[in-house]
């Protein structure tokens, strides 16, 4: 822990916050040509892995609340990411698809992410990875 101050108190949360801040931070960095924030791009990789998918599937899938999914969603929609349609059998349910837009961008995005996972673990080992990993996991 190279650049902890000494006086910083041994805490898991903060700890948790700084790397949190830390990724955050890199990955949108990375986002902005697309113009894309972290969470959208987040949504927009499970409605690839998901297509077709409903909100509330998206939501649950992705540990998402629905007030929260869904004003990005919009945001999304608006932006061209995503299409919306309705399902035939009960008017209040929308599917989620890719837009061409997103899909023309997919393999790009998902390796800016994948780019993204590696720079922040860079000067992890590969065992330090997948226990790192399995750790952050049982977390939620």
């Amino acid at each position: 822990m190279e650049n902890i101050p000494s006086n910083v108190p041994d805490c898991t949360f903060f700890f948790l916050a700084k790397a949190h801040q830390k990724a955050h931070g890199l990955l949108k960095k990375r986002l902005v040509p697309y113009g894309l924030t972290n969470m959208q791009h987040l949504i927009l990789e499970g409605i690839w892995y998901q297509e077709g998918s409903t909100a509330a599937d998206l939501g649950k899938a992705l540990i998402l609340d629905k007030a929260t999914l869904s004003g990005i969603l919009d945001r999304l929609e608006d932006g061209g990411w995503i299409e919306k349609r309705q399902d035939e059998n009960d008017k209040r349910i929308f599917h989620l698809y890719p837009s061409d837009k997103a899909n023309d961008l997919k393999e790009e995005l998902i390796k800016v992410r994948r780019n993204g996972n590696d720079s922040l673990l860079e000067n992890f080992s590969m065992e330090e990875k997948i226990i790192f990993k399995r750790l952050l996991r049982t977390l939620f």
